[in-house]
């Protein structure tokens, strides 16, 4: 029998394009035979959906499509995410339809409580074992912990964090003798850097050690503008992985499909390619996020103040990649349509190769080096080759006369001169905020979407401008520290081959507010990035105190230790005093185990005690 799993992307509440991407699927898999299809959580509704999970219609609506899409099911068996009302309650469940009738309703049983996800707020968790019905539409269905017989086989489920848990349905099953032939996964489980590896790991081993044939199906793309879902689909019998999706399609849907016999062995055919290092799974889940966000808010292009940094520089290199993928996978046509650029085809239609690569980029990123006085070369040679070599449209102008209509002012209002010496901080802000207004100016009139360079490490100790180099309606790399965004820049010119990323790898990251003859480096003002990165692992995603941390990080031998206590002093110090920056740091991306936004990981009060006592301990410890 021919079984498949297909991941789908959807966007909260977006009812007719949801159905339409469902249908598809359905429909795809019965042109493959395939008798057993998985289709993602929530996936009428949309994960994403959030506090509107409460309100007492939506769940109504989405159930209201449920024979709407029945119809398309005759000779294959579907599973299809939704929340139902029960008795007051709200369930995230699976309703498994076969040859056009809804057989029954599987409600989860284990609710993601932890990181980013807040289910509990919304849905209540159904009781393991118990079985009830539930009446709709004039009939009475099976509802909560069961199986189902489908196509000849024994159907039961796990809802995606029903997996993670030690005492999961999988071993009840196996435990009640029910003797299953498909576990279904429907899941929506967001990205993070190495997660793929560790859903394999729940899956392919269950498949042997509770002897049936597991399917498994994720969301796919940037849903609901944070979380971004990789498509991830696995096929497993008898603890053999019998096929996966290539992950980060720019597709609506992606279908995967297994060939199980299930009076034996399977064949194993050979795998679809899904490289899982690091860098890798940056470029591909940090390009298709950007390219739905750009097409789901109806932008017209992205626009980046680009300062030859690696910041910037790094977030030019996604949106290069963007175009790439998208042109690779949905060819011209479908890549247009899906940002809503039609018009473009006329023309961009007759170029091939570099040529249509180099002209798309233009009309997808507009990128501006805002020089002040205190800029160098560098920086401008950095931004100028790579924005060319992406193909972006690129601009230039300086802004020291709007620098110094501000501090004329203030200098008059005050009666004295600013000075570096008293003035430091404000006389590099103001260059900052000097940049936000133009930049905003164009892309405004471009109708585009402004692209925040901020990343993590900068997140944690405030090392940004508000209403400067924070400004901006989405903050693709602020899920990543520096020292990743450094060495992954080295990557991408060794392995994607950015030739002008040379000129970016070379220098020493810096703001370059201050003269050019006061040699300013962020790690000078700051501490080295590496020692940040280490601080943070441990203080923020381990929630250690600062004592804690040097004493784990003084067995790493990573600097002298009257340094280290310096640093760790001032990481904490400065972490705590800027929590209000990052309550304003523009949405971003998660991508990797931990992040520091403030709305959906890392929640910490904006006026605090500041560690005063734990720093006071960490100057007394030898």
């Amino acid at each position: 029998m021919i079984v498949a799993g297909a991941a789908l992307n959807q966007t909260p509440m977006q009812w007719e394009e949801n159905v339409a991407n469902i249908k598809r699927a359905i429909r795809e898999a019965k042109d493959a035979n395939v008798k057993i299809l998985c289709l993602p959580e929530l996936c009428i509704t949309g994960y994403g959906c959030e506090d509107w999970f409460l309100s007492d219609w939506l769940a109504d609506k989405a159930l209201s499509f449920l024979p709407e899409i029945a119809a398309e099911t005759e000779g294959i068996a579907v599973c299809v995410g939704l929340p139902m009302w029960k008795k007051g309650k709200l369930y995230n469940v699976a309703a498994l339809i076969n040859e056009q009738e809804v057989v029954g309703f599987y409600a989860k049983q284990h609710l993601a409580n932890e990181g980013v996800h807040y289910e509990p707020r919304w849905f209540t968790a159904w009781p393991e074992g118990k079985q009830s019905s539930i009446e709709w539409n004039g009939r009475h269905y099976h509802f909560g912990d069961d199986f189902f017989e489908v196509q000849g086989l024994k159907v039961g489920f796990e809802i995606c964090e029903d997996a993670w848990v030690e005492d999961r349905p999988a071993k009840h099953y196996f435990e009640r003798g029910w003797e299953l032939d498909v576990v279904l996964n429907p899941s929506a489980s967001h990205f993070a850097f190495g997660k793929s590896l560790i859903r394999e790991d729940l899956i392919v081993p269950a498949s042997k050690q509770y002897g049936f044939t597991y399917i498994y199906a994720n969301l796919l793309g940037n849903e609901a503008g944070r979380m971004i879902y990789d498509g991830d689909i696995f096929i497993a019998q008898q603890g053999k992985l019998l096929q996966r999706s290539s992950r980060m399609s720019f597709k609506n849907v992606d279908l995967i499909t297994a060939k199980v016999n299930f009076d034996g062995e399977s064949e194993q055919p050979e795998l679809n390619p899904d490289p899982k290092d690091k860098n890798t799974e940056f470029i591909k889940a940090s390009s298709l996020a950007m390219f739905d966000y750009l097409r789901k808010t109806w932008s017209k292009c992205f626009v980046l103040s680009l300062s030859g940094g690696a910041d910037s520089s790094t977030c030019a290199v996604l949106v290069g990649e963007l175009v790439q993928r998208g042109l690779r996978e949905l060819g011209l046509k479908r890549f247009l349509e899906k940002i809503h650029r039609e018009d473009l085809f006329p023309v961009l239609s007759q170029l091939k190769g570099d040529d249509l690569r180099t002209a798309l980029g233009k009309e997808v990123l507009v990128t501006a080096y805002q020089g002040t006085v205190n800029s160098s070369d560098d920086t401008f040679n950095s931004a100028k080759a790579l924005a060319e070599e992406i193909g972006a449209n690129f601009h230039h102008w300086l802004i020291d006369e709007e620098v110094n209509s501000y501090t004329d002012k203030v200098e008059k209002a005050l009666g004295r001169k600013l000075s570096w010496e008293q003035d430091d901080i404000a006389l590099q802000n103001i260059q900052a905020r000097s940049r936000a207004p133009i930049i905003w100016m164009l892309t405004n009139v471009t109708g585009g979407l402004l692209l925040t360079t901020s990343n993590r490490s900068e997140g944690d100790v405030g090392y940004a401008t508000m209403d400067g180099d924070t400004s901006g309606s989405i903050a693709p790399i602020a899920g990543v520290d520096k020292y990743f965004v450094l060495n992954w820049l080295q990557w991408a010119e060794d392995t994607l081959g950015y030739q002008s990323l040379n000129h970016v790898n070379n220098l020493n990251p810096s703001a370059e507010l201050r003269p050019l003859e006061r040699v300013q480096t962020d790690e000078d003002d700051l501490m080295p990035y590496f020692v940040i990165q280490a601080i943070e692992r441990l203080a923020i995603k381990e929630r250690k105190s600062p004592q804690q941390v040097y004493q784990e990080l003084s067995e790493e031998a990573l600097e002298p230790a009257d340094l280290l206590k310096l640093h760790i002093t001032k990481f904490f110090r400065l972490w705590s005093r800027n929590q209000w920056k990052r309550e304003r740091i523009a949405p971003s991306f998660h991508l990797d185990d931990f992040n520091v936004d403030s709305r959906t990981w890392c929640r910490f009060p904006i006026i605090s005690g500041s560690f005063q006592q734990e720093l006071k301990a960490l100057e007394n410890l030898p």
